[in-house]
């Protein structure tokens, strides 16, 4: 599998991840995203996104689990109440699997989400 970007060729996993995640920038993001039903990026999930990516490239390939992810969103939009489908909303197939699909980063190995 393969996206066209801009006459460049961005090589996928049979399951759509990025084969070099180092070709992942806004653009390959967002198409990945068009193509797996979301649509339009807002600034939340890019805030998500971002995180992902800091997380696994500057914490040891670490691919946090919602409850990270919640609780870090939570802090970064200073909403007490955010809950698990407000994460849903933005990543319908799961913000941990889902989530890293977009931002470029290896599937994840483990079992469950929470």
């Amino acid at each position: 599998m393969a996206l066209e970007i801009n006459g460049k060729t961005i090589e996928l996993t049979e399951t759509g991840y990025l084969v070099d995640l180092n070709d992942w920038d806004q653009e390959v993001a967002q198409q990945l995203a068009t193509e797996d039903g979301i649509g339009e990026l807002t600034e939340q999930h890019w805030d998500v996104l971002n995180y992902l990516r800091e997380e696994y490239i500057n914490n040891n390939g670490n691919q946090p689990m919602e409850r990270a992810i919640l609780k870090a969103m939570a802090e970064k939009w200073d909403n007490k109440k955010l809950s698990s489908k407000d994460l849903y909303n933005l990543f319908p197939r799961a913000p941990s699997k889902q989530g890293l699909k977009i931002a470029g980063l290896p599937a994840t190995n483990r079992k469950g989400g929470y």
